[in-house]
This record gives C-alpha cells, sequence and structure tokens, in this order.
C-alpha cells in the first residue's frame, strides 16, 4: 500500500459532470486508480446521488479513492480551482486542443460529460480551455469510461516520462491518514 500511495498524482484529478450510468463512473473511478489518482469529484446537477457504483466494473475501487460530491457546478469548481492550476473539459469543439499535443505535466483537473449531452456550458464557461481525442471514423465521440481511459494513459505516459511517478510530493500528514483508512478497510475484508 506504501508503494501505491508513494505513486498517487496530487496534481491531477477528474471530474465527472452528471454521468448517468453508473458502471461508467465505476469503470472511470478504476482507471483513476489505475494511473494514481487519488481525488475524483463527481458533480451531480441531473442525476440522483449513487448509493453503490457497479462493483464488478470498479473492483471496488472507490474504496481506494477520495471521491468528492457536489451538486452545483459553481461550488464544485471553486473547488477544483483552490487545488489545481488548469481546469480542462473533454468537448469537441473547433478550438480545442488535441489530446497528444497537450501538456499533462502541470497541475490539472480533466472534466468528463455524461453519456447524452457531454459537458455542459455552465462548466465549458468556467474551464481554461478544452481537449478533443483524435479520430477518424464516422462517429465522433467515445463512451465517457473509455474517452477517460485514454486520456488518463496519455497524461499517465507524459508524466512517467517527466519522473512524476518517481517522486514523493504528497504531505505526510495527508499520506499518514490516507494509509490509515486503506489499512483499517483492509483489515476488515
Amino acid at each position: 500500500m506504501k508503494g501505491v500511495l508513494q505513486r498517487r498524482q496530487p496534481d491531477l484529478t477528474v471530474v465527472l459532470e452528471n454521468v448517468f450510468d453508473p458502471h461508467n463512473v465505476s469503470a472511470v473511478l478504476r482507471s483513476c486508480d489505475a494511473v494514481g489518482i487519488q481525488d475524483v469529484y463527481v458533480l451531480n446537477t441531473r442525476v440522483p446521488h449513487y448509493k453503490k457504483w457497479g462493483f464488478k466494473s470498479s473492483s471496488s475501487a472507490s474504496k481506494w479513492l477520495t471521491v468528492h460530491h457536489f451538486d452545483s457546478v459553481a461550488g464544485c469548481f471553486d473547488s477544483i480551482r483552490s487545488r489545481y492550476d488548469r481546469i480542462v473539459c473533454a468537448h469537441l469543439d473547433d478550438q480545442a486542443t488535441d489530446l497528444y499535443e497537450m501538456d499533462f505535466t502541470g497541475s490539472l483537473a480533466l472534466v468528463f460529460g455524461n453519456e447524452i449531452d457531454g459537458v455542459s456550458n455552465d462548466c465549458l464557461s468556467r474551464s481554461d480551455g478544452s481537449l478533443v481525442i483524435p479520430q477518424v471514423g464516422i462517429i465522433r465521440s467515445l463512451n465517457i469510461s473509455v474517452a477517460c481511459a485514454v486520456t488518463l494513459y496519455e497524461a499517465f505516459r507524459q508524466k512517467r516520462s517527466a519522473g512524476h511517478y518517481d517522486r514523493a510530493d504528497m504531505d505526510l500528514p495527508g499520506k499518514q491518514e490516507l494509509l490509515a483508512g486503506w489499512t483499517a478497510y483492509r483489515k476488515k475484508e
């Protein structure tokens, strides 16, 4: 557990806006854990709060992550702005930066919208820009969990090349608190 904790990336997070399918949320949580994201933001202004996400699709990743719940865009973005330098939405538009031209080595929050409408105009207007995953097919979108995984693994590639997974920059009290929680949870199993 200490090795996993050592590689957590405190300067990268994911925000899920009104994702309808709990299995998609679970799959995103699993991807976040896989690339070392600790904090995930779930913004629900239109979707009821889930009591439990799809257990099988997440392998219960939520127990190892810190999931922040918000029911207002303003509150969510205020919280994110206090911790991250940039907020970028996954959104298909003419000004969007190609995923492979984006710099993921800085402090960054990535916003992914729901399965039907994508990211809301409210979130877009509060963000610092957008990114697009290049595609050459007829269908110009990916499932939310797939889009998130593709994006996170490009971030992982860049951050690993920059040595981010070799540094120990989470504060000691934060690490100790997480480790204590993980250890207690592990003992319950």
